[in-house]
């Protein structure tokens, strides 16, 4: 009986993959992921067998972890950022249910919500929300629900998957609710690329978010009613003000 690591390798510089995924990659048979992220770590163990797979295959991709594992295989899925946030993680553990002597062993990474926020400053100091704005798998009218009630709980919120070819306006949509709720001057940040060849991140106001360049490999963040900017930076205050110590 083999065994399954499902590792986040981060947002995609190995300098933001941790020692314990490096370690589950070295050990592993076969990497297996989708095939963006494949790229990521295939110059680094050029050793390995590979299974890359397109967008959209993820539950095959899955069962092919599955049956090389049984086949006495060690094997590493894949993720960016952290394998449980938006990551296989969750499908590795369902696809996997009947099989309860199959070891699986999931590592963290470093998430698209922290390294974007290291970007841009500190905008998730205190209570945020993350919500992926992909409607593949989970209907629209839930996803504005969502960011409805995020943005009434006055939570910061991280968005996810903000826009694609398919999706070309859904960005300009969730602007458009959090205007509801929330200041046109309320601060917002953009990261994109974020550890990889042509990173960047820049500021804006939610009134200004909805016009702002963004596709799968951009992580937006808005501000809730106390989030400032410091000195060029995003940053939202945890309180620290209120006892007298600033």
């Amino acid at each position: 009986m083999g065994k399954i690591y499902v590792v986040g390798i981060g947002p995609g510089g190995p300098g933001d993959t941790t020692p314990r995924v490096e370690a589950a990659l070295a050990a592993s048979d076969v990497l297996v992921g989708y095939t963006t992220y494949i790229q990521l770590v295939r110059e680094r163990y050029p050793e390995k067998e590979i299974v890359a797979t397109p967008m959209t295959t993820e539950v095959e991709r899955c069962r092919a972890c599955r049956e090389l594992a049984l086949g006495g295989k060690t094997v590493s899925m894949v993720c960016s950022g952290d394998a449980g946030v938006y990551g296989m993680a969750g499908l590795v553990h369902q696809v996997c249910r009947d099989f309860p002597e199959l070891e699986i062993q999931v590592l963290p990474g470093v998430t698209a919500a922290t390294a974007g926020a290291a970007l841009l400053g500190a905008p998730l100091v205190h209570d945020f929300a993350a919500v992926s704005l992909s409607d593949a798998l989970t209907p629209w009218e839930t996803i504005a629900r969502r960011l409805l009630l995020a943005a009434e709980g006055d939570f910061v919120l991280c968005l996810y998957n903000p826009a694609s070819k398919k999706r070309p306006n859904t960005l300009r949509q969730a602007a458009e609710l959090l205007l509801r709720r929330r200041a046109p001057d309320t601060p917002c940040g953009l990261a994109r690329r974020i550890g990889r060849e042509g990173e960047e991140s820049w500021l804006c106001t939610l009134g200004e978010l909805g016009e702002q360049p963004a596709d799968m490999f951009t992580t937006v963040f808005v501000g809730n009613s106390q989030t400032q900017v410091v000195n060029g930076r995003l940053v939202t205050p945890r309180g620290y003000e209120g006892k007298g110590t600033l």
